[in-house]
């Protein structure tokens, strides 16, 4: 280690203000081996990430977890630089410049494609961009989804994909008492839909639900469930499955035994169809899906393959939510198959003092919680690098002052920064706004208004 760096702080900027990057805080904060100040940068001027604009507004219990976020944002070595977009407001050679350690907890910001004709039709739609509209994330509060049609597709079979079927098949009622954004709300409110069919390409016991998402559908549709008694019955080898792929099936067949009439929408369960083609005269009229039958390798795993029977179903909206893919970061290396940045255990192959965690470190895979253990194993790996000279630390002597270094740089380079104080005052104008339309919180677009707000009392203080 240089001489004098065991008395300044490490000081580590974390790259992304989801989940991931929050337990990645918490995890060097809460050591007490080195001293750490963390300065987390994010390109919207507020924090959650997905909790924030991916999770469905109709699952307020999820998004209770910001409130450990915001105790992490509490600590006194931590700072939060909203409205900063790294790669373009700042570098990430001026990161690297000015930290020990840059760590990129920036999930994955796109969408898988299917790869087939027609895809690009209007009425065509990525799941990623119908969430994030309905979520009021800035970036998609744009956008319009034609919702004139009876039936809409919904291409996957996991939770994502039940939540954007939940969302178009809910009454008015229901959604008004979430936190959705309005302009969603108002939109879904002439919603013409019928039907949401929810496909996956492989069997039942081989989709990505969690047996909570589908208990609650007739719930929060207020209608029955559709399901073919055919996709669901028993199959040889069951006692092999997971308990939670049991639990799944025996909903998914309580749906099939024991059908409930449909309300003014339904859900309807569909599998073992692959999409082959999209059609239409200049937009979406309906989709075509070849069956599929499963074929069972060696090694146990579950395979579609094309029986040669084509089906074509009539819709006017297809959203396909068949996974999440990580952006590429210039100059760092990029897995683009996987959609992640190849590393050991968080730390990034082929450069030095940069780490990764969360979707962009393992790909889009677990739940909130799961992003805790893996931002853990790279903070785990980071310290150990300081502790055996891997990470060769800045010589900046003990005099050096990293916060009044990194605030001098940063307020010329990026003036409009939105900082913690900022974000808290955009959040608690929300909620007054949703207490008194009657609602539990009014999820809005970042408006220039609050944004003002936002930097004059950072300006104020």
């Amino acid at each position: 280690m240089p001489q004098g760096a065991a008395a300044v702080p490490l000081t580590v900027a974390v790259v992304g203000s989801g989940p991931s990057g929050f337990y990645a805080a918490a995890s060097l904060l809460e050591q007490h081996d080195v001293p750490v100040r963390v300065d987390m940068y994010e390109r919207l001027a507020t924090p959650w990430g997905l909790v924030r604009s991916g999770v469905a507004p109709d699952h307020p219990k999820i998004k209770a977890v910001s409130s450990v976020y915001a105790a992490i944002a509490a600590h006194e070595n931590f700072r939060f630089f909203g409205n900063v977009d790294v790669g373009k407001d700042v570098t990430r050679e001026e990161l690297i410049a000015r930290y020990d350690a840059v760590l990129y907890a920036v999930g994955a910001q796109t969408d898988r494609r299917l790869g087939i004709p027609g895809e690009d039709l209007p009425g065509s739609e990525s799941a990623v961009d119908f969430v994030g509209w309905y979520n009021g994330h800035p970036d998609y509060a744009h956008l319009t989804f034609d919702l004139s049609g009876e039936r809409g597709v919904v291409i996957g079979a996991g939770n994502v994909a039940l939540d954007v079927a939940r969302i178009l098949c809910s009454p008015h009622e229901r959604l008004s008492r979430t936190d959705i954004a309005d302009h969603a709300l108002d939109a879904l409110r002439a919603c013409a839909l019928k039907e949401v069919m929810v496909v996956g390409r492989r069997g039942a016991a081989q989709a990505a639900f969690t047996t909570a998402e589908l208990r609650e559908l007739p719930e929060f549709t207020e209608s029955g469930v559709d399901v073919d008694p055919a996709e669901v019955a028993e199959q040889e080898g069951e006692e092999a499955l997971s308990r939670l792929v049991k639990r799944n099936l025996a909903v998914m067949r309580g749906y099939a035994q024991n059908p409930v009439p449909a309300g003014a929408r339904r859900v309807a369960l569909r599998f073992q169809r692959t999409p082959l083609e999209i059609r239409g005269d200049g937009r979406v009229e309906e989709i075509v899906f070849a069956r599929n039958a499963l074929k069972v390798g060696d090694d146990g795993w579950v395979s579609a393959v094309d029986t040669g029977e084509r089906e074509t179903v009539p819709t006017s909206l297809v959203l396909r939510a068949v996974g999440y893919k990580g952006r590429s970061i210039e100059g760092l290396p990029f897995d683009d198959r996987r959609g992640v940045i190849p590393n050991v255990n968080g730390r990034v192959e082929g450069v030095e003092r940069e780490y990764v965690a969360g979707w962009i470190k393992r790909g889009p895979t677990g739940i909130i919680g799961t992003n805790k253990k893996c931002a853990g194993e790279t903070v785990a790996r980071l310290l150990a690098d300081v502790a055996d000279g891997t990470l060769r630390r800045h010589d900046r002597g003990a005099a050096f002052d990293p916060v009044g270094e990194i605030d001098t740089w940063l307020r010329g380079r990026q003036p409009h920064l939105v900082t913690e104080e900022g974000w808290r005052l955009i959040d608690a104008v929300e909620r007054s706004s949703g207490e008194s339309a009657g609602r539990p919180r009014v999820k809005r677009v970042l408006t220039d208004e609050l944004l003002d707000i936002a930097l004059e009392r950072r300006i104020a203080s």
